[in-house]
């Protein structure tokens, strides 16, 4: 790490990606940090079509760590970051923007300034009279972004509740898992119906969370959120461990 300065291209590319796949990821997390943000962003977005799934969420966990780093020391300079993955889901940029609502949502999970600021985006791809996404892995990704962001900050969220509500009949089984996991944290109890519909669902999904990869069915979330929706409103009589 001494020879920072000296990395150039395609070695600096090699060297971010080398520390995605180590085994103790947050050591190395902490690794990355220390590069200039606006140097370390570029690896990290192509590391977003990984298809290793392990390197392609760390990638997503890392860029929330370095954006929202950055923003506490300059904050223009993060905006830039998030108009430049709002930009990579425009039609007009002539790509398709692979994890770029994941990461929206794990650097507004983590820094309040800018999700204050860009939240309203985020929720603006799941709206049909916004800029509704309208491949379905996109769909996830804006879904998984929403959920991370209602972890930690689900009042700037409550508008995008009957947008979400939708997917909860999707033929997609992710993006019914992901709904039901959505509106659980934003504990929006009209949502009660749609999900009890969901009790009995075997889909099978992945989940990442707190750097762990799930497996679980939309019957798991949708009973997860039906409990978090009866403790919001009071009645403590569901029985269950909480998971997600």
């Amino acid at each position: 790490m001494n020879n920072q300065g000296k990395l150039r291209g395609h070695s600096f590319k090699s060297m971010v990606f080398r520390l995605l796949k180590a085994e103790n990821f947050d050591q190395t997390l902490n690794e990355l940090c220390k590069f200039p943000p606006r140097r370390t962003i570029n690896p990290l977005f192509l590391a977003f079509c990984s298809p290793d799934q392990k390197i392609r969420w760390r990638a997503i966990t890392a860029t929330g760590v370095v954006v929202s780093n950055l923003a506490e020391k300059d904050i223009e300079s993060a905006r830039i970051v998030m108009r430049r993955m709002i930009w990579n889901l425009n039609d007009e940029s002539g790509g398709i923007g692979w994890g770029m609502p994941e990461a929206m949502g794990e650097i507004m999970a983590r820094h309040d300034g800018l999700a204050r600021e860009y939240a309203n985006i985020l929720v603006s791809y799941t709206r049909e009279d916004g800029n509704f996404l309208e491949l379905e892995p996109l769909q996830r990704g804006v879904l998984w972004g929403l959920g991370r962001l209602a972890q930690i900050r689900p009042h700037l969220l409550r508008d995008s509740f009957p947008h979400v509500l939708r997917q909860l009949s999707s033929k997609d089984v992710t993006l019914r898992g992901f709904a039901a996991w959505v509106i659980g944290l934003l504990g929006a109890g009209p949502a009660r119906a749609s999900l009890m519909a969901l009790r009995q669902d075997e889909g099978e999904l992945s989940l990442y969370l707190d750097g762990i990869l799930h497996t679980c069915r939309v019957s798991d979330l949708a009973n997860a959120a039906l409990a978090k929706i009866e403790m919001a409103a009071g009645d403590l009589s569901v029985d269950g461990e909480e998971k997600f």
